[in-house]
């Protein structure tokens, strides 16, 4: 059983909604899942949207509720708002946006196996963090015994 899953067995260790709970569990199967992909840009795109599922969990949990209708924003820029510690990493990941783009339509030599590879470790630590913020206890999920 993961840490995720723990937390919404337990409330009162950790209250946090079950959507959020479900983001940052979407984020950490879709981080897994791109580290096993074979193409630098699969890698690169799993690992860029893990992160924003991850940023989405945050900015769930701590945004107030909109009074009136404003133009719609992306989850890098109500971020810092809600999350100030993490203004960085909005900013990092915000202009990664294009480049995940570029290798979603299948342009070649949108990303380097070295620039995904990266992308999957700074996005490791950004789930990381999230949960942290989040007061949730951060661990990956555990690989899934196979059958010999």
């Amino acid at each position: 059983m993961n840490t995720i899953t723990r937390a919404r067995q337990d409330p009162v260790r950790c209250r946090v909604a079950p959507s959020v709970l479900a983001l940052l569990e979407s984020a950490r199967r879709g981080l897994s899942s791109a580290e096993e992909d074979v193409s630098a840009a699969g890698r690169y795109v799993g690992a860029h949207l893990a992160a924003l599922r991850a940023a989405a969990a945050i900015v769930t949990a701590k945004s107030e509720p909109a009074s009136r209708r404003r133009r719609p924003q992306s989850v890098w820029e109500l971020l810092p708002r809600v999350e100030p510690t993490l203004s960085e990493w909005a900013a990092f990941f915000a202009a990664g946006a294009g480049k995940r783009a570029a290798a979603e339509a299948g342009l070649p030599q949108a990303v380097s196996p070295r620039e995904a590879d990266e992308l999957l470790r700074d996005a490791a630590t950004f789930i990381a963090l999230a949960e942290n913020a989040l007061g949730v206890p951060a661990q990956a999920p555990l690989p899934l015994a196979t059958a010999i």
